[in-house]
């Protein structure tokens, strides 16, 4: 838990199909570079049809087969179309902006996590999801008790607030959706166009879907985004002449978040479910049975990867793992992206100098990978 890539090069070497029955329901873990890119273009036999956590779960959202899961993303991949990520800019420098404002003013030590990373993210797809700037704290542990039941022994413990989130998210979608029938006037936001949507037969998306969707986006939107600029300043802050080089050629940003992305990628893995028995590296995976799909592994893989347990942002860029592959490809990428690039553009130029002072704690999840906590100072 504390160093997953610990034992990336055991899986890869000498355990590439390993089984795990410490969990309820036992899985398989599949980690080669090759296998995993197999495992995710094949979605006939690694089928998202009982959900892409570790548990069977009902298909809802996007989190399920085609032609399900065609129809529901397409309704939603428009917002993250390369026109519609540029128009988000300005926003994401503004509130970058305001949050460093307020480190400047405050103590020189501060939690990155929680006065950066975090409500960066958060502010952006509320944004976009319609949610007033007042519901922001319960926004956030709604998405924090989500991504904590995916990888709990006991999930049922976070139902109550699960029936939170649902409870809102409904009576936000049928007044949106009430005022799209009476024609009156609706922001063109994300919230719109999901409570809008409708199948080729015109009916609205079942509100169930809906608000999968809306749950999908809510912690892909802002989870995954504050782990990728936690796990970025964190190694940054740990390889002084790399932050410096990045300090003095700004251009290599991209470089750097790539390079985060696949030395510590904010979703380690993400689970299929096999449709009949398969047969790989002399061991038979059974029909029926979970397989976890092992991101942060396969980006470690030698056969693929120089020195892969090295970090190093001026790596030459080869396509890692940590957004998936093919049908299932993260539709939030490129705002992650976005937000990750102009908002360490403005940190890098308003802080000059941060200070590491410790290396903060974990975010709980097994198959997450972030800082729920990052003290620093700056000088």
């Amino acid at each position: 838990m504390a160093d997953p890539a610990s034992g990336h090069q055991t899986l890869l070497q000498s355990c590439p199909v390993h089984h795990c029955d410490d969990f309820e329901p036992p899985f398989y873990t599949l980690s080669r570079f090759e296998d995993v890119a197999w495992a995710l273009r094949d979605i006939e036999l690694f089928s998202s049809r009982y959900g892409q956590g570790p548990r069977f779960t009902e298909p809802l959202g996007m989190l399920c087969d085609p032609p399900q899961h065609t129809q529901i993303r397409g309704l939603v991949q428009q917002a993250f179309a390369p026109r519609p990520m540029r128009a988000l800019k300005p926003r994401i420098a503004e509130v970058t902006e305001q949050l460093l404002t307020r480190i400047l003013e405050g103590p020189d030590t501060f939690d990155f996590h929680d006065d950066f990373a975090f409500p960066l993210p958060v502010m952006i797809i509320a944004d976009l999801l319609g949610v007033p700037q007042q519901d922001l704290d319960d926004f956030k542990r709604w998405s924090d008790v989500q991504v904590a039941a995916m990888g709990s022994e006991d999930p049922g413990q976070y139902a109550a607030a699960q029936g939170e989130f649902f409870s809102y998210m409904q009576n936000h979608l049928l007044t949106r959706r009430g005022a799209i029938i009476a024609e009156a006037s609706v922001p063109e936001d994300l919230l719109t166009l999901i409570a809008g949507s409708r199948s080729q037969y015109g009916e609205f998306l079942s509100i169930a879907d809906a608000q999968s969707v809306l749950m999908q986006l809510l912690v892909g939107g802002n989870e995954t985004t504050t782990s990728l600029m936690t796990n970025l300043l964190w190694r940054l802050l740990q390889h002084p002449k790399q932050l410096a080089q990045l300090r003095s050629t700004p251009e290599r940003l991209k470089d750097a978040i790539e390079e985060s992305l696949r030395y510590d990628p904010p979703v380690l893995g993400l689970y299929r479910t096999t449709t009949r028995s398969v047969q790989i590296h002399g061991e038979t995976i059974p029909s029926g049975a979970k397989v976890y799909i092992n991101y942060a592994a396969a980006n470690r893989d030698p056969s693929v990867f120089a020195n892969p347990d090295v970090f190093d942002i001026a790596r030459d860029r080869k396509r890692h793992m940590s957004f998936g592959l093919g049908t299932h490809f993260c539709l939030g990428a490129p705002m992650a992206r976005l937000e990750t690039e102009v908002a360490f553009k403005q940190l890098l130029a308003r802080i000059p100098e941060l200070t590491l002072m410790g290396p903060g704690e974990r975010i709980a999840p097994f198959f997450l990978w972030g800082r729920k906590r990052l003290p620093v100072r700056r000088s």
